[in-house]
């Protein structure tokens, strides 16, 4: 109902006109609704996902040399070339579109002769940052796994669905108990379809601050509005160590390190409480 663009891959006049008829009233006046061949429609989405990936890998450099890739985003998203969207590191992306999209490329490019490396290096910084973070997760408590019980709070690959399609918050949860941790999860809409995916080996909650209870540390892996404020003095009472695992970079360090927590983002300075 509020899309910014809609692109539609149409070559029929016909299909253009049943497409067009449903987003009169959301769209008019405007050129926001765009019709082209549907190999154009395919190439369209690929961006977006190409400025997580480049984030993200800006995020392992600055952890590497002790940079903060907040301050960096804020200085990238300044250019009005550029802009502020999708300059967010974190665990990466999911869902039905970026990751069909992004392969659906790379086929492409391969089925005719063209090597479409960018897109190849999206896909692969995307796996790759997911699969380090849930790593980070485990060498912390290394030796110590089957001891550990995380709260996780987000299942879902983004905020307000409950889509779990190719979500880096499963990937990860999958990775935890695979590694023979407890995981406690919430999440307001996605915890169903994501039990269904793991195999009742999450024992899902009813709310955040119940995942907390009698777990080692908190995990963020979605970027619910609801998490974004929470109630550090909470947090930390209710875990059994004060350790907080920012998949999302939703906090500020330094007032996680002021109430007390041990906080841990991406592509930021680790603190301690």
């Amino acid at each position: 109902m509020s899309s910014d663009r809609v692109i539609v891959g149409t070559r029929g006049p016909k299909v253009s006109a049943i497409m067009a008829s449903p987003y009169k009233s959301f769209i008019r006046g405007s050129n926001r609704l765009v019709f082209i061949d549907p190999m154009q429609a395919e190439m369209t989405n690929t961006m977006l996902a190409t400025r997580i990936s480049f984030m993200n890998e800006i995020a392992l450099l600055c952890e590497e040399v002790g940079a903060d890739v907040e301050l960096v985003r804020r200085g990238l998203g300044s250019d009005p070339r550029i802009g502020a969207a999708f300059l967010f590191p974190g665990v990466g992306f999911g869902g039905s579109c970026f990751p069909k999209d992004i392969r659906a490329l790379i086929h492409t490019g391969q089925a005719h002769g063209v090597e479409m490396a960018v897109a190849k290096s999206v896909w692969q910084v995307n796996l790759a940052a997911r699969e380090r973070f849930a790593e980070r997760v485990r060498k912390y408590y290394a030796g110590r796994e089957e001891d550990t019980t995380l709260a996780v709070w987000g299942l879902a690959f983004k905020a307000n669905t409950d889509d779990i399609r190719e979500s880096p918050a499963v990937h990860c949860v999958q990775k935890f108990c695979d590694w023979g941790m407890r995981v406690k999860a919430y999440d307001p809409e996605a915890g169903p379809a994501a039990q269904a995916i793991l195999d009742g080996r999450v024992q899902l909650c009813q709310d955040a601050y119940e995942a907390l209870d009698g777990s080692d540390a908190l995990v963020v892996l979605t970027d619910w509005q609801e998490f974004r404020m929470p109630e550090l003095e909470s947090i930390k009472s209710r875990l059994r160590s004060p350790v907080v695992f920012d998949g999302r970079n939703l906090y500020d360090p330094r007032k996680i390190r002021d109430a007390g927590l041990h906080y841990y983002g991406v592509g930021r300075a680790s603190t301690e409480g």
